[in-house]
């Protein structure tokens, strides 16, 4: 069983088989993916799941906070099932690409008490942008 399927289990989530197939989609490491592929590859498993299921369980997911919605540039809001571990994200500037990454130090101590203006940090994203291998063999 995923990971993402054990934390709704362990909250009590009603567990029907078109909430059962998003989460499933959603498992795995460095899974970054936008609402209509979510569909497409839940309609695979389940073909009678509607787009608007996917988008309001993606929706109760992220007010749940067991997955993020992430936007690291204008293209479509992706999914990322890895909320509950502090991550910054890789980013392909030619296809899109996205990995979790997990820099060293405490990102929210690096912003030099000058730069601060007064405000009290609570959290940090941090993208970093470059070309895959997979673009850069092209």
């Amino acid at each position: 069983m995923s990971d993402l399927l054990e934390r709704l289990r362990g909250r009590g989530w009603r567990m029907t088989a078109q909430r059962r197939v998003v989460a499933e989609v959603l498992d795995g490491e460095h899974v970054h993916l936008t609402a209509d592929e979510v569909h497409a590859r839940a309609v695979e498993r389940l073909p009678e799941i509607s787009r608007a299921t996917v988008y309001n369980t993606l929706g109760e997911l992220v007010s749940l906070g067991e997955i993020l919605e992430v936007s690291t540039d204008r293209r479509a809001k992706r999914y990322d099932p890895n909320a509950h571990r502090p991550h910054q994200h890789l980013v392909c500037a030619r296809c899109g690409a996205i990995r979790d990454v997990h820099p060293t130090g405490n990102p929210l101590s690096d912003l030099p008490a000058a730069e601060r203006f007064g405000f009290t940090i609570s959290d940090v994203e941090v993208t970093y942008r470059g070309i895959c291998p997979n673009c850069a063999n092209v």
